[in-house]
Parts: C-alpha cells; sequence; structure tokens
C-alpha cells in the first residue's frame, strides 16, 4: 500500500465552488475552435446576413402594399396590378430567405458538432498526458463528470444557441439599417431601449455568474460521490453507511437545487425584462408614428413597417437575452474544461530517447529521494543494485514505500534526485512507452475491461494468438475454470466484473502478465485474492515465469519470498536490512520480528 496523499472525495466538505478565474478568458479560448473551421464559418455566416436581408425587406415592401390599399381606399382607384406584383414578390424573397436560412442552419450544425468532436479529442489526449499526480487528486467522479457533463453542457449551448445568436445579431444589424432608411427620429426611440436592456441584464448577468461556477462544481461532487458508494457499494451495505450516504446525497442534491434555482430564475429574468423594455419601445414607436402620419411626414405603409420592425427589433433581443444566461452555464463548464486543459503534463520526453535492445534486466537504483508533497519525503537515499535474473522482493509495513518504489520504476512518478537505470541506461533517457514495455506488472488492485475473458487476457499482447491466450492461462493455472464458463473464452466480463469472483479476477491479471513476456517482472501481492490451495498454484507458475527474469515481488505474505534472492526490507523509506530469508532470520532483527509475528497471527487464525 503506497503512502501517496489522495484528494479528500468527501463531497459534504464542499461548501461553495472555487470561484472562476476569468470567464472572458474562457470565452476568447472556446472561440479559438471556431477559428480552426473560418471557411465554413465564413459561408454560415454570408449565409445568416444573406438569409436576415431578405427577411428584413419583407416588412417594408409590405408596407407598400398597405400603403397602396390605404391610397385606394381615400382615392377610390386600386392598382391590383402593382399590388399583385409586389406580393409576389414578396413570396419570393420569403423563399429565398428560407434557403438560406436552411443553408445556415447545415452549416453551423457541421461546425457546432466538429467543434465538440474537437474538444473531446483535446481533452482525451491530455487525459492520456497527464502525470499519475494528477489523477491521483482527483475523484473519478469528477473527472468523469468533466469530460461527460461539461462538455455535453458546451455541446447543447452551441447546437441550440450559437445559430440564434448569430440569427439574431443579423437581424439587429439588418432591422436597424432599415429603420434608420424609414426615419431617423423613431428609430432613435426604438434604439433607446438597448442600453437600459444592456444595462439591467449585464447586472443580473453578474448575479447569476456564480450560482452557475457552483452549480457545475456540485455536479462534479456529486458524480464523484455516487461512483464513490456505487464502486463500494457491497462496503456500504456491510458498515450500514446507507443512510449517511443517502444524507451526503441528499446534501449534494440541495446544493444544486439551490444554485440551479438561483442560476436559472436571475437568468430567466432576462426575458421577460427584454419583453417589457420592448413593448415600451413599440408603444412610444406607435405613438410618434401617429403623430408623423397626421403631420404628413410618414407613410401610413411606413409606420406598419416600422411597427414590425419593433416586433421584430425585441424577438433578437428576447433570444440574445435568454442565451445570455445559457452561456453562464456554457462558460462555467468550458472553464472547468480548460482547467484540465491547462493541467502540467508529465515531464517531456528525452530529446533523443534511448532503445533498448537485448534486455538483459540489470536494475541499478543510485541515490533516489522522492516525495510526494513538498518537506514529506517518502523515498530518502535509496541504492540497490540488481542483477539480470534476480529476484528481489521487497517488505515492510503499510505506508513504507513499497509501491511507491513500484511507480518509480514505472515513471508514474519521477525521482526528485538520483537515477534509476536498466542495463545502464537512465530510465529518463527512454520513452515511457518503451520503458513500460519492459516491465509485465500484475497489481494487488485487478482491472478487466468490459470484454471477453480472451480479450482481457490478450490485452498485455497486441495480436496474440487464441493459442497463446489459451498457453498463458493454462501456466497461471485459470483455463480449467475457464472451460466451466458459459462461451468459455468468449464469455463477456461484465462493466464491473461482478460475474467472476475477486481470485478468478487476480487470476486472469496474471495470465495477461504472462502473455506480455516481459524482461522484467513486477508483482504487487499478487496473490493476495486467492485461497492457498490457489496460492501454492499460482507460486509455482511465478517461478516458473520468473525464470530468467528480474523480478520485484511485493509480498504481505512473507511466507511466499524465502527463496528470493535478495529481500529488502523498508521502513519509512529507508532501507533498513537487506538479503536473503537466513540471512535476515540470522539476524533477529526487523525482519525476524515482521516475520515471527505474521507467522504468529496465521498461527492464531488456524486455530
Amino acid at each position: 500500500m503506497s503512502n501517496k496523499p489522495s484528494s479528500s472525495s468527501n463531497p459534504s466538505t464542499i461548501k461553495h465552488a472555487e470561484k472562476p478565474r476569468n470567464l472572458g478568458n474562457t470565452g476568447r479560448r472556446l472561440l479559438l475552435y471556431f477559428k480552426q473551421l473560418k471557411g465554413k464559418l465564413f459561408f454560415a455566416i454570408l449565409m445568416t446576413v444573406l438569409s436576415t436581408a431578405f427577411t428584413v425587406m419583407a416588412p417594408e415592401i409590405l408596407g407598400k402594399v398597405t400603403t397602396q390599399l390605404y391610397q385606394g381606399v381615400t382615392t377610390g382607384i386600386f392598382h391590383w396590378d402593382n399590388m399583385i406584383r409586389t406580393l409576389l414578390l414578396l413570396t419570393v424573397i420569403y423563399l429565398i430567405s428560407q434557403v438560406f436560412a436552411f443553408g445556415q442552419n447545415f452549416l453551423i450544425a457541421e461546425i457546432t458538432s466538429r467543434i465538440i468532436y474537437l474538444i473531446r479529442t483535446d481533452l482525451t489526449i491530455k487525459l492520456n498526458r497527464l502525470p499519475l499526480r494528477f489523477l491521483d487528486s482527483k475523484t473519478h467522479g469528477e473527472l468523469l463528470s468533466r469530460v461527460t457533463n461539461d462538455v455535453e453542457t458546451v455541446s447543447s449551448t452551441l447546437q441550440q444557441s450559437f445559430s440564434q445568436i448569430i440569427s439574431s445579431l443579423a437581424t439587429l444589424v439588418g432591422i436597424s439599417v432599415m429603420m434608420v432608411l424609414i426615419n431617423v427620429r423613431i428609430s432613435l426611440i426604438a434604439f433607446a431601449v438597448i442600453p437600459i436592456a444592456l444595462f439591467t441584464s449585464s447586472i443580473i448577468i453578474k448575479a447569476s455568474q456564480k450560482y452557475f461556477i457552483n452549480q457545475q462544481a456540485f455536479i462534479g461532487a456529486m458524480n464523484g460521490h455516487v461512483e464513490e458508494m456505487y464502486t463500494g457499494y457491497s462496503v456500504v451495505r456491510s458498515f450500514n453507511y446507507e443512510e449517511e450516504a443517502k444524507a451526503r446525497f441528499s446534501d449534494l442534491n440541495k446544493k444544486i437545487l439551490k444554485n440551479s434555482w438561483r442560476a436559472e430564475f436571475l437568468s430567466g429574468i432576462l426575458s421577460p425584462l427584454s419583453a417589457f423594455l420592448g413593448n415600451i419601445g413599440y408603444v412610444s414607436v406607435a405613438v410618434m408614428g401617429c403623430f408623423l402620419a397626421i403631420r404628413g411626414q410618414i407613410e401610413v405603409g411606413q409606420i406598419q413597417a416600422f411597427l414590425q420592425y419593433v416586433k421584430q427589433f425585441n424577438h433578437p433581443i428576447g433570444i440574445i437575452s435568454n442565451a445570455a444566461g445559457t452561456l453562464q452555464a456554457t462558460l462555467a463548464a468550458a472553464e472547468r474544461i480548460f482547467e484540465i486543459l491547462d493541467e502540467a503534463e508529465e515531464s517531456a520526453e528525452h530529446p533523443h530517447p534511448v532503445k533498448l535492445e537485448n534486455i538483459q534486466g540489470n536494475v541499478s537504483i543510485q541515490h533516489i529521494n522522492f516525495s510526494y508533497l513538498p518537506d514529506q519525503p517518502v523515498i530518502h537515499d535509496f541504492n540497490l543494485e540488481v542483477k539480470s535474473g534476480q529476484t528481489v522482493a521487497i517488505v515492510g509495513p503499510t505506508g513504507s514505500g513499497k509501491t511507491t518504489l513500484i511507480n518509480l520504476f514505472m515513471r508514474f512518478y519521477d525521482v526528485d534526485d538520483g537515477s534509476i537505470k536498466v542495463d545502464d541506461i537512465d530510465i529518463r533517457d527512454m520513452k515511457r512507452d518503451d520503458l513500460r514495455s519492459i516491465f509485465g506488472m500484475v497489481l494487488q488492485d485487478t482491472w478487466l475491461f468490459n470484454g471477453t475473458i480472451a480479450e482481457n487476457i490478450a490485452y498485455g499482447r497486441q495480436g496474440a494468438t487464441r493459442q497463446q491466450v489459451v498457453d498463458a492461462a493454462k501456466t497461471a493455472y485459470v483455463h480449467q475454470f475457464i472451460r466451466t464458463l458459459p462461451n468459455s473464452y468468449d464469455m463477456r466480463i461484465s462493466e464491473d466484473a461482478s460475474n467472476i469472483s475477486q481470485g478468478e479476477k487476480q487470476l486472469l491479471t496474471i495470465a495477461r502478465a504472462i502473455i506480455a513476456d516481459p524482461p522484467i517482472l513486477i508483482l504487487d501481492e499478487a496473490t493476495s485474492s486467492v485461497d492457498t490451495r490457489t496460492e501454492v498454484l499460482i507460486q509455482n507458475a511465478m517461478n516458473r515465469m520468473m525464470q530468467g527474469r528480474t523480478s520485484f515481488v511485493i509480498a504481505h505474505r512473507l511466507s511466499t519470498i524465502r527463496n528470493a534472492d535478495i529481500i529488502l526490507v523498508l521502513n519509512h523509506g529507508d532501507i533498513v536490512e537487506k538479503g536473503s530469508h537466513l540471512e535476515l532470520m540470522e539476524k533477529k532483527g526487523f525482519y525476524h520480528r515482521l516475520y515471527n509475528s505474521q507467522f504468529e497471527a496465521e498461527e492464531a487464525g488456524s486455530v
């Protein structure tokens, strides 16, 4: 067991979400994704402008028809041919507008889908480059929330609101131009509403911003809690922790409700407020238009066109106001995504990496120091020379640094000082992929994915044949068990691997390591989850597999490592004893006491 620091996974300790660093910068970064599709974006905007241009022409043309009807009523002379031609022209204009609108929607749908694809791709690449230190500091649910919920929030907004925002902005510009061309004085009355709407909207947006941030953060915390309780469901039930788990879930749920309600309420105010201000402008324009019409300074049809423009003018303002609220949630989600993308990656690979060939398996550890947290060293001035083919057992109490040492071998973490060498090559001079291909690992915590048994075993070797899979299973003494299963090697393991026992999972992971056929083995308490009889079988298989290979064995059952060439006894990150089993027992030191205490405990347990 390692003594690495873990992040607090208790959601009940979360009081307030971290204040966003800079939503403006987040918005600019989000726009950079659009820059990658600037060609399609240009044509989408062009389609929007053309669609809007034809749309805003319609009220002015319809106003001419109204004027002609008014003149016909007052003079008794109706020019039906002119009116019919005007109405036909209006129909053509509406059809052309819809054609461009279809093109705009098609392009924007493709753009937004492509942007979400790019974001997900960047996240996937980033997560694969992040050091284990980062993954250890976050709960699985929190990371899952950022990769799924937050990306989905951004996706929904882009797909639903982006097209509306572009159309609304183009409509505002087009209508403004048309209103000014009809009458400047009335236009100024309509425009007077805009600064009032912008001012009130900015206040509401600022007030709702923190609630959207909190909402996304608490959703992430809830996902972490649910994932944690689900994976440990049997433990939760065993210790009667259901009520406490429900209470913690309820507490988080209430926090989400509180922040979500406030965020939606404040953003929901924008739409009726915009409608109210728009209606004030509508009435003002109507009064002013009637006054000018009486004085003969404007035509009746132009009043009608102007009123239509005012109504159309208020509609995009309402849409933009609603979108502003939605954008708060989107920017909050995007900021959480960019926080992951901004995380420091694993240290850079060596510019000219060395690739080992004909690996012998000599390992040299020279004066290494390591700490997970500053000023809290875990391993200090550690030295070890291992010759090819030797078996090194690493023992010690919990927190002594056993698993930490394995993490350093695999470069899941890098040493603070000193060096680890394989065949006299510093592992930092190798590509991580090449380094990790040298090692085969069997961990205490088993991991199997949702796939067939054959696929899970072959995971250790790309392109493995069925015969190689079967041979590895036989070596791991799991072949007979597999044959008793439905569909044998083609039986699918469930998502949480609940359809096989813990001991059977361990056997399959051992078979996975065997098929990889690595020059160096790392066995982290590989027999911890099997019965005594199976342990003997696995130990025999391991002994055969370790022949001719350098092996590092972390063991809690000291009886399993008596034949190791070197036994390292760790305590608080230091090698307190080193030697063979017989040598250490003769010293009657730390290992002697540890071995006897375990033997006595086993004897007591068997009574």
